[in-house]
């Protein structure tokens, strides 16, 4: 059984049937031929983008010359109401000083140290699923709550039952539901003071999350210097001084911050996670596999479990191939540069794709399969080396990375061991990239005790 991927677009379209199909959805709105493609060239009558699939030059562009090639300020005008100057939408040296203050809290023995809060939470979430055993439950929900939940202790202590929590993550609820990947300014060069043409609710719900972020940031900073405050990754990024310069962050970026943090952290997962579940229902062998496997799981936390769920983390690992989170990612040229005998003018837009490369049919084998095995063979482990990017590649590479994998091997084994997963006839979910890659009308799985 091939897991469900949508349906290319026709080879030629005209800009406004492209703009509307994107609109939808971005994934839909390509043509079949970019599985195969190594690089593909696409004008627009205010820019060229190119979108990049030959291994070498993805390394190029994130690994070798990452500076030459920063993020693009078009991705960013949908997304900066809500997470300002982050990390996420940040370039050269504002970037750099913010990734010395954030990265040491996700270095080393800080994930040991986070995994018994991400274990109070996947034991929270497996007793909301087993008390629906026998329903029919749209697991994107489910796994929505239970990434949240992470963030939320591991974050700032708090579980996702505590008000504050709770409001934010509702906003961000409805966030999701207004808020495409791009908007029109990432197509058209729009002057700063015209409106960016956003959906109705889009920035009225970027507003109250922030102000629900600024109140738990400003709790944060008046336990810190109190001298109360846990010591979480929240306290840790908000103590941390850049090295170079000896400041820390201020409210408002720590703001920034954590709305990324919740975002990337929150929404990615609970894509990842309802995929997995999804193809662990649809593949009962595999599923089976991993409930034996995840009797390895004591009953308290052990960090060093982790290192011996490895068919989950190769489940995991699959699914983040199939269903990459975030599809694609762009940069912008800063100088000319020639790629595949093609010249590109700077300022021109350069798309890698996740959800292209993970499925190109000139590298992977069976690349539109669920295959956990391939990570154990030589083509398997020469695209993992060579054309596997689910947190990007590089200086910036996703700092959260290693705390997603343990997020995900942890809730796969600890539902799996305890309950059974069947998909629903009839309801296939047709995968759709807004924020994330997620199904258009939810993916719905039967729940049993085993």
């Amino acid at each position: 059984m091939i897991p469900p991927k949508p349906t290319a677009r026709p080879e030629k379209v005209s800009l406004l049937r492209y703009l509307r199909l994107f609109r939808q959805d971005i994934l839909s709105a390509q043509p079949a031929r970019l599985y195969r493609a190594w690089m593909a060239e696409f004008r627009t009558p205010f820019f060229r983008s190119y979108l990049v699939n030959q291994p070498e030059l993805v390394k190029t562009v994130l690994k070798d010359r990452p500076l030459d090639f920063p993020k693009s300020g078009r991705v960013s005008e949908g997304l900066r109401p809500l997470l300002g100057a982050s990390v996420f939408l940040t370039n050269g040296a504002q970037w750099q000083r913010q990734r010395r203050i954030i990265d040491p809290a996700f270095e080393g023995g800080r994930l040991r140290e986070t995994y018994p809060a991400m274990w109070d939470a996947a034991q929270a979430a497996l007793a909301r699923l087993a008390a629906r055993a026998g329903e029919e439950v749209e697991i994107e929900e489910e796994t929505s709550h239970a990434a949240a939940d992470i963030i939320f202790r591991t974050l700032f202590s708090i579980p996702i039952e505590d008000a504050l929590a709770a409001r934010v993550f509702h906003e961000f609820r409805a966030y999701q539901r207004t808020q495409p990947i791009l908007n029109l300014a990432a197509f058209v060069p729009l002057p700063r003071w015209l409106p960016r043409f956003r959906r109705p609710g889009t920035r009225a719900a970027a507003r109250r999350i922030r102000a629900l972020i600024t109140e738990l940031t400003e709790r944060r900073m008046a336990e810190i210097r109190a001298g109360t405050a846990p010591d979480d990754l929240a306290t840790k990024i908000m103590t941390t001084r850049d090295p170079e310069t000896g400041e820390t962050f201020s409210t408002e970026e720590m703001v920034d911050q954590v709305a990324i943090f919740f975002l990337a952290g929150h929404e990615t997962s609970a894509s990842a996670l309802a995929w997995a579940f999804y193809l662990v229902a649809t593949h009962p062998d595999w599923q089976e596999r991993l409930a034996e496997e995840a009797q390895l799981l004591g009953e308290a936390p052990a960090f060093s479990d982790i290192a011996r769920l490895r068919l989950s983390r190769d489940v995991f690992r699959e699914t983040l191939r199939l269903y990459p989170p975030v599809p694609m990612m762009v940069r912008e040229t800063s100088c000319p540069e020639r790629f595949r005998d093609r010249a590109l003018k700077p300022g021109s837009q350069v798309v890698l794709s996740p959800w292209h490369q993970h499925r190109h049919e000139r590298l992977w084998e069976n690349p539109h399969g669920f295959d956990p095995a391939r990570w154990g063979t030589e083509n398997g482990r020469r695209c993992q080396r060579e054309a596997y990017m689910p947190f990007s590649a590089g200086p910036r590479v996703c700092t959260g990375a290693g705390f997603a994998m343990v997020e995900g091997v942890l809730m796969l084994s600890l539902i799996l061991r305890d309950l059974k997963l069947q998909p629903v006839e009839d309801r296939v979910p047709e995968p759709v990239a807004f924020l994330t890659v997620r199904a258009r009308d939810g993916i719905h799985l039967r729940v049993d005790k085993r």
